[in-house]
C-alpha cells in the first residue's frame, strides 16, 4: 500500500472514531457563549496556530462569534517572549484582554500542554488564567489530551491512529473539526461563498 493510501485510510479511521457528540457539545455552547456576548480566544503554537489564525476568521465572519487569537499579533508575541518568557505570552495577553467569565477559550494543540515535559506551558499557564477567571475552556487536541483534556469544559481528542503521524493527523483534524462547528446550523449566521 501507498503512503498516501495508508494516510486516507488512517484518516477514515479518525472520521469513524471520532467523538462526534462531543463536537455538538461544543457547537451548542460556542452558540450560548455567542448569545452571552462573550468572546473566543482562540490559541496554539507551531501549525496550530495557523490554524487558529484561520479558524478566527471563520468564527468571527460565518458565525457572528467575536474571536481573537494571540498569535496573529507577532510583535506582541515576540516582545512577551523577550521580556517575559514563552511560557505568559497567551496568559498575558489575556490578561490585558479583560478575560472573563463571560469567554471563552480554545485550544488547538497535538498533545494538549505537559508541563512535566516542558511541552506548551504557555497553554497551561493560560488555561490556569481561564480557570481563575471562570472562563469556558474548549479544546481540539490528540494523544490523551494534555492539561487540556484534564481542564477543559468539551474537548474533543482526534484519535491517534498511527504513533508516527500523530501532529499531521491532529493538525489537519484541528480543521476538520472547527470547519464542522462552523458549518452547523446552531452556529453558522452567514453563508460561504461557495
Amino acid at each position: 500500500m501507498s503512503h498516501a493510501q495508508t494516510f486516507f485510510r488512517e484518516a477514515a479511521q479518525i472520521c469513524a472514531q471520532i467523538d462526534t457528540d462531543k463536537i455538538e457539545t461544543m457547537a451548542v455552547a460556542l452558540a450560548a457563549l455567542r448569545e452571552n456576548g462573550g468572546r473566543l480566544f482562540i490559541i496554539g503554537v507551531g501549525g496550530s496556530a495557523a490554524n487558529g489564525a484561520h479558524a478566527v476568521n471563520d468564527f468571527r465572519k460565518l458565525c457572528g462569534i467575536e474571536t481573537y487569537a494571540p498569535m496573529d499579533n507577532v510583535s506582541e508575541l515576540t516582545a512577551r517572549t523577550n521580556d517575559e518568557g514563552w511560557e505568559t505570552v497567551f496568559s498575558g495577553w489575556l490578561e490585558v484582554s479583560k478575560l472573563g467569565d463571560r469567554d471563552a477559550v480554545l485550544v488547538l494543540s497535538v498533545g494538549g500542554g505537559n508541563a512535566e515535559k516542558n511541552v506548551s506551558v504557555n497553554i497551561i499557564r493560560a488555561l490556569e488564567l481561564a480557570k481563575a477567571r471562570g472562563a469556558q475552556i474548549f479544546g481540539i487536541v490528540s494523544r490523551d489530551g494534555g492539561y487540556t483534556g484534564q481542564v477543559g469544559d468539551v474537548v474533543v481528542i482526534v484519535p491517534t491512529v498511527h504513533p508516527d503521524r500523530v501532529t499531521p493527523h491532529a493538525e489537519g483534524f484541528q480543521a476538520v473539526v472547527w470547519h464542522c462547528l462552523v458549518s452547523h446550523p446552531a452556529l453558522q449566521v452567514r453563508e460561504t461563498k461557495w
